[in-house]
């Protein structure tokens, strides 16, 4: 198994095998990466319940905002494209009208299964909310035991999990509830979505020991704010959200800043620099914090007319990380891992085991079948460098762990992500970035 230095005349693939092409030397680029996977779907779901038409713009187009979509019309919203100034597509209309019944196909999408089940609830009809075969598995039973609590019927069989009806009365009462949110931040934000629309709100109370993705939650609060919901916060872990119709408005969607993460990695594994355009000064996105975390790296980082530039430094450090709030990073920092001057630990990301695949797991599989050393932990994975050679690296259909192969195939002759087409379900315009930057393209 070969592969060869990346040429600009080069097509990578979008889909099956990708033979990761190896760096011919620095990494020099500016890029701009499209719209937030997390941010457009919070804004379609609020857009849907809201009290007028909406317009969001520069969303993201991938495989989870087209189920989001997909989900919103199959109960009756009213979805249209628009011109828009972004490179990556199309704005989006969103008309909101009374929810009805129908089937709601999440794919593979988190937000999609955990944001939409409430909305079923508010139906007036039977919903059948299902996904992709491969994402069954995905916790769901918090989400379900909330809503039964909230008076709302599910059919689930017994199972706790998906596929399961919903019969929809048109309404939820709403009231104080507690859940354990441990395993995800989304049950918490799928809650607090829907929330305005209950007759009497929302008390919601997290019983758990530790909250992860909190940033993610902020998000939520924050968009919620942006359309006139204003979410108390009495105690951490606590949220009351009044009942009231949230504002139809246009709003713009920032970046997918963890999108640019395997990108930004790749100006410190090849002693680059990588610009990424339109980098919000502050944004509740877990990405945001990925100046500060590349820093602990060894990177230089600074920030001119709106973007970010990330450099390499003189050494790429080992680091002990806890990455509760931005688990989501953890595949691109464990391919940094690989590659550092000594061991590195990245804990308190137990939850993700339960993600597109057991990210844990899979992360662990695929550094050891390049000759590397990993262990797991019951709540993260510790790194130890080692020399590496090519092999096959398994995207385990996740988005995440296919573009770490990617940045570690920067490094090593022969790496062949055999599945780069995972990469679509957030970011389906992957590999154009990825020959653009290893091209020295500017944004």
């Amino acid at each position: 198994m070969t592969t060869s230095a990346y040429s600009p005349a080069d097509a990578l693939p979008t889909r099956g095998e990708f033979a990761a092409p190896v760096a011919q030397g620095p990494v020099r680029a500016a890029l701009t990466v499209p719209g937030s996977k997390s941010l457009t779907n919070r804004e379609l779901i609020l857009a849907a319940l809201a009290d007028g038409p909406s317009r969001i713009a520069a969303p993201l187009p991938s495989e989870d905002s087209s189920r989001m979509i997909e989900s919103l019309t199959a109960l009756g919203v009213g979805i249209e494209k628009a011109d828009g100034d972004s490179e990556f597509g199309d704005d989006l209309i969103v008309t909101p009208a009374p929810l009805q019944g129908g089937t709601v196909d999440c794919g593979q999408a988190g937000t999609v299964m955990r944001f939409v089940a409430p909305l079923a609830g508010l139906a007036n009809g039977e919903v059948l909310v299902t996904a992709h075969e491969t994402a069954l598995h995905r916790p769901m039973s918090v989400m379900i035991q909330a809503l039964r609590d909230l008076g709302v019927d599910i059919d689930d069989e017994g199972t706790w999990s998906l596929p399961f009806r919903v019969r929809g009365h048109g309404h939820i009462r709403g009231g104080e509830i507690e859940i354990d949110a441990s395993t995800s931040s989304q049950f918490v934000s799928g809650l607090l979505l829907a929330a305005p629309r209950f007759d009497v709100g929302l008390h919601l109370r997290h019983t758990g020991e530790r909250l992860p993705s909190i940033p993610h939650i902020e998000m939520t609060i924050e968009a919620l704010a942006r359309r006139g919901v204003q979410v108390e916060r009495p105690a951490h872990g606590e949220w009351i959200v009044p009942p009231m119709r949230p504002r139809g408005k246009n709003v713009h969607v920032e970046p997918d800043l963890s999108n640019a993460a395997p990108f930004l990695a790749a100006a410190l594994l090849t002693g680059g620099s990588v610009t990424i355009s339109d980098w919000p000064p502050h944004s509740t996105q877990p990405g945001g914090q990925l100046p500060d975390l590349l820093q602990q790296f060894g990177a230089r980082t600074g920030r001119r007319a709106g973007a970010l530039t990330v450099s390499a430094g003189r050494e790429l450090t080992g680091v002990d990380l806890d990455l509760s709030a931005v688990s989501e990073l953890t595949p691109t920092l464990v391919g940094l891992a690989m590659f550092a001057d000594g061991p590195s630990t990245f804990r308190g990301i137990g939850h993700i085991r339960g993600h597109e695949t057991d990210r844990i797991a899979a992360l662990a599989r695929n550094v050891e079948a390049l000759g590397g050393e990993a262990e797991e932990m019951p709540d993260g994975i510790r790194i130890t460098p080692r020399p590496l050679h090519g092999g096959t690296w398994g995207a385990f259909h996740d988005h995440r762990i296919a573009t770490t192969g990617a940045l570690v195939g920067l490094r090593v002759p022969g790496v062949v992500v055999d599945e780069i087409g995972a990469t679509a379900k957030t970011l389906p315009q992957f590999s154009a970035l990825w020959g653009r930057m290893l091209a020295g393209e500017a944004a």
